[in-house]
């Protein structure tokens, strides 16, 4: 069963550590950190713009974090806020002309990474692959809700 854990914990280790160094070099020519690569792509896919609170629920970010990314982003011309209502109170978050330049750029290279990492995987295999993981993910998930239980402490 450790061994288990091991293989898995090592293997998402792996895959995040080397996300995130080709990420912070793809984010760099803009002057961003690796991080920022997230929230690029994601407000691409949100051509009318998505609020911050909704953007950290679907980067899984807490607000605090997502409000200094924007921050960041902001002042390098690459997002704006579209107030609503007559207010920034719960604004819209867009990208600008530059920002999607940007974003269509990272998702270019997120295309070629991801084709680059599936190679020799089947599509059946994949598909398992991701049911697998996301059954994972879901158990997690609860596992962080509830606790452990108890009858197996």
């Amino acid at each position: 069963m450790i061994h288990r854990f091991e293989r898995f914990c090592g293997a998402v280790t792996e895959i995040t550590r080397c996300w995130h160094k080709l990420a912070a070099e793809e984010m760099e020519k803009y002057g961003l950190s690796g991080p920022h690569a997230v929230y690029l792509t994601t407000l691409y896919q949100y051509t009318e713009g998505i609020t911050s609170a909704k953007l950290s629920e679907i980067c899984g970010k807490n607000k605090s974090d997502v409000s200094r990314m924007v921050a960041v982003l902001e002042r390098r011309g690459l997002v704006k806020r579209v107030h609503v209502h007559k207010n920034f109170y719960r604004a819209l978050l867009k990208l600008t002309e530059e920002g999607r330049t940007a974003a269509e750029q990272v998702e270019a290279k997120v295309a070629v990474a991801v084709e680059y990492i599936g190679r020799g995987i089947t599509d059946e295999n994949r598909e398992i692959f991701y049911k697998v993981l996301e059954h994972i993910s879901g158990n997690m998930q609860i596992l962080c809700e509830e606790g452990l239980p108890q009858k197996h402490i």
